[in-house]
C-alpha cells in the first residue's frame, strides 16, 4: 500500500522530539547565513543570478539533464536587466527556465493555481526542446499508470506508483487548497511547510515528465515565501543533487510507509542545513579574504606573492605552503622563493612553522588584523 492509498491521507504526522531540535538548529543556521550575506551588501542583481543560476542548473542535473549554464545565465540576466560584456546566445527552453525560476522566487504573494504550474510546466518543455523530449508541457499525464521503475524490461523493479489519473485532479486541487492556506498556518513551521510541499507534490507525480523540477520549484517557493523575500542567498538543488541517492531513496521509503514522514522531514531538514552551511563557509571565506587585503600594503608586495596569497586565501594549500610549492606557482627560482616567503614574514603576512629544514611551511597569519602587514 502506497501512502497516497492511506484512509488518513494526506494527514501528515512526525515525531516532534526529533524534528524540533534539528529545526531549531536549521532556524539558527538560516538566521546567520541571512545575516552575514546582507551585511556584506554584494552586488544584489549578480548574487540572485548566481543563485537562481545553480538552482536550475543543478535541478535539472538531478534529473540527468545538462543544461547549457552559459545560456541559462544569459537568459536569467535578460529578465534581471543586468547588462553582460559577453551573453551566450539563449533558447526558447532557458528563457522558459528563467521566466519560471523567477515567477517562483518573486511572485510570492500570487495563489498558487493548476494554471500558473501548468504554465511552469510549459515553460520547462519550451517548443524548441521538443524533437529531445517529446513532452507536451502545459499538461496533466495521461490515463497511462504513472510509475517509477528501474532494472531490465523483462525484469523491472517498481520503486514508486503515483495515483491513478481519475482522481489525480481532485488529489492535486486538495494540494493547491492546502498550499494556499497554510501560507498563514501559524501552527505549521514554514520550514516544515516546504518539506511537505515537496513530498505531497512529488507523490502526486501529476505530470508526464518535469515533475522534480517543478516539485523543486514549488519547494522555492515555499522557502522564499518562509523567509519573506525574494533574494537568494543559497541553492538547496545544489545540495540534493550531492545526495541524490539518498534522496531518492528516503522518498521511496516514505511512500511505502504510513503518514508519518519523519524520515523524510530529518532529510529535507539536514539537506537545507548542508546548503546553508556551504554558503555562510563561502561568506566567511570571502569576508576573511576581504579583512585580510583591506590590512595589506599591497605596494610593498610583488605579483607573485599577491598571486599566491590569493591561492592560500582561495583555500589552497591548507596545510601551509613551502619553498617548492611557491616556487612552482609563482614560477620563480627556488632561492627567489625563499626570499619572497621571508619577505612575507617579515610584512606579517604568513607565519612560518616550527618545524625546520625542508619541512618548513609557511602559514597564512591568522592574526592579520593586528598585524603590520
Amino acid at each position: 500500500m502506497w501512502i497516497w492509498q492511506q484512509a488518513n491521507w494526506p494527514s501528515f504526522t512526525w515525531d516532534n522530539s526529533i524534528i524540533e531540535p534539528l529545526l531549531r538548529q536549521t532556524r539558527l543556521n538560516q538566521g546567520v547565513l541571512l545575516g552575514k550575506a546582507t551585511s556584506q551588501s554584494p552586488s544584489e542583481k549578480q548574487s540572485r543570478l548566481n543563485t537562481l543560476l545553480a538552482n536550475l542548473v543543478h535541478s535539472s542535473a538531478i534529473e540527468g539533464e545538462q543544461l547549457n549554464a552559459f545560456s541559462v545565465r544569459s537568459s536569467l540576466a535578460n529578465k534581471l536587466g543586468i547588462s553582460e560584456a559577453r551573453p551566450f546566445p539563449t533558447t526558447k527552453q532557458t528563457d522558459g527556465l528563467a521566466e519560471i525560476m523567477l515567477d517562483a522566487v518573486d511572485n510570492l504573494t500570487e495563489p498558487l493555481t493548476l494554471n500558473r504550474i501548468l504554465y511552469w510546466h510549459r515553460c520547462l518543455f519550451a517548443e524548441d526542446s521538443s524533437l529531445l523530449n517529446p513532452v507536451v508541457g502545459g499538461q496533466l499525464r495521461g490515463n497511462a499508470p504513472m510509475q517509477v521503475v528501474s532494472g531490465r524490461l523483462d525484469k523491472p523493479k517498481v520503486h514508486f506508483t503515483a495515483p491513478s489519473r481519475d482522481v489525480l485532479e481532485t488529489e492535486l486541487q486538495d494540494f493547491i487548497t492546502w498550499f494556499n492556506s497554510s501560507l498563514t498556518d501559524t501552527n505549521l513551521d514554514p520550514l516544515l511547510r516546504a518539506a511537505i510541499t515537496h513530498f505531497w507534490f512529488i507523490t502526486l507525480h501529476p505530470l508526464e515528465d518535469g515533475n522534480g523540477r517543478i516539485t523543486r520549484l514549488l519547494t522555492d517557493l515555499a522557502l522564499a515565501q518562509a523567509e519573506q523575500q525574494s533574494i537568494r542567498f543559497y541553492a538547496m538543488s545544489v545540495s540534493i543533487l550531492a545526495k541524490r541517492s539518498s534522496y531518492y531513496s528516503v522518498l521511496e521509503q516514505s511512500q511505502k510507509g504510513d503518514m508519518n514522514i519523519t524520515s523524510w522531514l530529518v532529510w529535507f531538514l539536514e539537506t537545507l542545513n548542508d546548503a546553508f552551511s556551504g554558503v555562510i563557509t563561502e561568506l566567511e571565506s570571502t569576508l576573511f579574504k576581504a579583512h585580510f587585503w583591506q590590512n595589506v600594503d599591497q605596494t610593498q608586495l610583488l605579483a607573485e606573492q599577491v598571486k599566491v596569497l590569493n591561492r592560500m586565501l582561495d583555500g589552497d594549500f591548507e596545510q601551509g605552503i613551502n619553498t617548492s610549492q611557491y616556487h612552482k606557482v609563482a614560477k620563480v627560482s627556488k632561492p627567489t622563493a625563499t626570499r619572497h616567503l621571508s619577505s612575507l614574514v617579515s610584512l606579517g603576512c604568513l607565519i612560518k612553522s616550527s618545524a625546520g629544514g625542508r619541512s618548513t611551511r609557511y602559514l597564512l597569519n591568522l592574526n592579520f588584523l593586528d598585524s603590520t602587514c
